[in-house]
């Protein structure tokens, strides 16, 4: 008779444990303290806000932080966030995006304990990095303790991209990281402050609640927007080269229904595919090339991808007036002050690339000791 047992199965991997659902890492940590929270719309696990979790676990919740978007992910990109009051919970909310990028003396009176808890995307221009930074200055300044509840990155599993000069330093650029820098927030926490990148170099109590069953080739795709204009796995990857057209004339389908997925101008009028930027609340009232059709490309099917400079490349070539691509805000975006000018002198994506391979070969070695979690490929 022919065996009939069948093949053993495979055990299906250990599930991914979020840094916020160990609660019984970090609650021992704030059990009794007076507890600010840097935390959006994204700082949920299993459909419960971070902020609900902690006032029904009697923790004393006295401030909230907004980053960019707001505490409810709301505002629009680059729209300034206002201070006010949380209607569900009674909470303080304090701006961290507008005039005021670092919490104050004031603002952190009488406040023992901060834990960040967002959802980054991991490109260095990505603002809540930023946020996160300020807010370790201001707490070290002060003596108070700082908690990162890890997440993962979506665009973790490699590193790329130009590594920022100090010269060209923003609030869409304070480290010299690449562009796509392979680090969770909480990986990244223990670089900015190990390397003294704080200002003054100063050191503060910081502690970082890992992650369970997380390393970087683990596909992740986020179950909440983490700003309003990357609606899903696709936009996030593409994310970091197409946010550098944000420095020039070209549209990334602001005001489409797949921002970040496409790239277009009303000029480019020979193109087989076009899209009609609307306004669209809560995504973009106002968007570029409003109510004009812009000729481009549809990036919506492709293989996920990693950093690309092709299409920026592709843009600028097929663009009629070369002095005008270009804004100044290019250079913060890229973080140098040479890839504007390596693409007007109609060098290719591997001869840009050699420009910047050493200093992010160098970068590689330093982000290797602050790696929490398996790096697999490299393995």
């Amino acid at each position: 008779l022919a065996d009939t047992q069948s093949e053993p199965t495979q055990p299906d991997p250990p599930s991914l444990v979020l840094g916020a659902e160990k609660v019984h890492a970090y609650l021992p940590l704030i059990k009794g303290q007076e507890v600010a929270l840097v935390v959006n719309n994204t700082s949920v696990v299993n459909g419960i806000h971070l902020v609900d979790t902690l006032l029904g676990l009697q923790v004393k919740v006295k401030k909230v932080f907004a980053p960019e978007h707001g505490f409810r992910g709301a505002q629009e990109a680059g729209e300034i966030v206002n201070n006010s009051i949380d209607s569900k919970t009674g909470i303080p909310i304090i701006s961290l995006y507008g005039a005021n990028k670092k919490p104050s003396e004031e603002h952190l009176a009488g406040i023992d304990v901060i834990i960040f808890d967002i959802q980054d995307v991991g490109a260095r221009f990505y603002t809540y990095i930023s946020t996160m930074h300020y807010v370790m200055e201001a707490a070290a300044e002060l003596g108070k303790t700082v908690i990162i509840l890890d997440r993962p990155n979506p665009n973790g599993d490699y590193v790329d991209g130009p590594v920022l000069q100090v010269e060209q330093q923003s609030f869409v650029g304070l480290h010299p990281i690449p562009v796509v820098h392979g680090l969770t927030v909480g990986e990244l926490a223990n670089m900015i402050q190990s390397e003294k990148w704080l200002k003054d170099s100063i050191q503060g109590h910081l502690e970082i609640v890992p992650m369970d069953n997380y390393h970087h080739q683990l596909k992740y795709e986020l179950p909440i927007k983490p700003s309003p204009n990357l609606p899903n796995y696709q936009a996030i990857r593409l994310y970091p080269s197409l946010c550098l057209f944000e420095g020039t004339q070209i549209s990334i389908g602001r005001g489409t229904s797949f921002p970040f997925q496409v790239f277009g101008h009303p000029e480019f009028s020979d193109s087989s595919f076009a899209f009609t930027p609307q306004g669209i609340p809560g995504m973009d009232q106002n968007p570029k090339f409003k109510d004009q059709s812009c000729g481009g490309k549809d990036l919506r099917e492709i293989d996920p991808p990693r950093f690309n400079l092709s299409y920026l490349i592709t843009a600028f070539q097929a663009y009629p007036s070369k002095d005008d691509f270009f804004k100044n805000y290019f250079h913060l975006l890229t973080g140098n002050s040479v890839l504007m000018n390596q693409i007007q002198q109609g060098l290719s994506e591997e001869e840009i690339r050699k420009t910047w391979s050493k200093d992010l070969t160098d970068y590689e070695k330093m982000r290797e000791k602050y790696l929490l979690y398996p790096d697999v490929a490299h393995e």
